[in-house]
């Protein structure tokens, strides 16, 4: 059986933003599709690799 998740997000895989080169953490919603996950946001999608948006 699969040990639940305690809430120690340091044992989660993460992976920089090809847009923004800011670290994203593993989501549940990107499970099935980790290896092609590249951006961050919407907002990163949109932009594209390139210029990195201004740091807020």
């Amino acid at each position: 059986m699969k040990k639940p998740f305690k809430g120690n997000k340091s044992f989660l895989p993460s992976k920089i933003c090809e847009h923004c080169q800011r670290e994203m953490s593993w989501r549940k919603s990107w499970a099935k599709n980790w290896d092609e996950v590249k951006y961050c946001s919407q907002a990163c999608r949109a932009a594209g690799p390139g210029t990195p948006r201004r740091a807020a």
